[in-house]
């Protein structure tokens, strides 16, 4: 069974940073993707940013210049760091693993960002 633990949300200022990180446990290959995916009230879950096993890296128009995503195989750990950070990027953001040789798509319980003054 695979497990992701997304953690690293918060309220922050407009302009501000954060530093989201998601863990993966469990029996998981060393051929997978990690992706970050946020979901606003009201609104369908987009894809942010997500980075291939060999370190591939692709974002959402909206965030491109301002997050980077980063990975740590040896940790199985993704990271998401969110600098200038707008009201509109205020959503719960979910981390998302897929196993390409196991197979398998799986999902973090989320962790909430809020971008307010």
């Amino acid at each position: 069974q695979v497990q992701l633990v997304a953690s690293g949300g918060g309220l922050v200022q407009p302009g501000g940073s954060l530093r989201l990180s998601c863990a993966a446990s469990g029996s998981i290959s060393n051929i997978y993707a990690m992706d970050w995916y946020r979901q606003a009230p009201g609104k369908q879950r987009d894809l942010v940013a997500g980075i291939s096993s060999a370190g591939g890296t692709n974002y959402a128009g909206s965030v491109k210049g301002r997050f980077t995503i980063s990975r740590d195989n040896a940790k199985k750990m993704v990271y998401l760091q969110m600098n200038s950070l707008k009201p509109a990027d205020t959503a719960v953001y979910y981390c998302n693993l897929r196993d390409y040789i196991r197979g398998g798509n799986y999902w973090g319980q989320g962790t909430q960002v809020t971008v307010s003054s």
